[in-house]
């Protein structure tokens, strides 16, 4: 398996900086953070996606199977071993598209146009329903106003009792930390605010 490795971390090198990482029993390369290959038990895995999936199953490389300890999840790997040993001339190319595809998923995935209000820190479901029913629709709205703005909202729609923990909640999502990691400080300067 080392060999394979190794050698597969020296073929990578052409396609930019590359990271490892422990995944599914194996090791994942990632690419500004995300996998595109995965090599496990002298298995090399490529990333599909898109026509690129097609491709994969055209040169008839099997999809990755990971199989855990109560149920198996088959993600969208290939296995190209075969490929890669017999040096596929299309290799290149898919290798190449596959860490495109990977990369851009990822941007995608983290921007704030993918986001909803439960996905930043601190937020769930029932305070993203909480900031909707004070008007608070989307990120970008709740990125355009302060803590203590939107914390005066949430109480004007559901009362005043509402928990002083949210407001430090809403400025901890704006800097993405858990509120409690606010210090002393910044909490005190919150409340005075409001």
């Amino acid at each position: 398996m080392l060999e394979v490795k190794s050698g597969f971390v020296d073929y990578l090198s052409q396609f930019g900086e590359t990271e490892k990482r422990s995944m599914f029993g194996g090791t994942g390369f990632f690419v500004s953070g995300a996998m595109f290959a995965l090599v496990k038990e002298d298995r090399i895995y490529l990333r599909g996606g898109a026509q690129l999936t097609d491709k994969l199953i055209e040169k008839e490389c099997k999809k990755f199977v990971h199989v855990k300890k109560s149920s198996t999840a088959i993600v969208n790997y290939y296995d190209i071993t075969e490929l890669y040993d017999g040096e596929d001339n299309c290799l290149d190319a898919m290798v190449k598209k596959s860490v495109e595809n990977s990369v851009a998923e990822k941007e995608y995935r983290d921007s704030k146009l993918n986001k909803r209000l439960r996905d930043l820190p601190n937020l769930r479901l029932t305070i993203e329903r909480m900031l909707k029913k004070a008007g608070v629709e989307d990120v970008d709205t709740f990125f355009s106003m302060s803590p203590e703005e939107l914390f005066r909202k949430v109480q004007e729609a559901h009362g005043y009792d509402v928990d002083i923990k949210l407001l430090w909640m809403f400025a901890g999502a704006q800097t993405g930390i858990h509120w409690t990691l606010l210090s002393e400080e910044t909490k005190q300067q919150l409340l005075r605010a409001i």
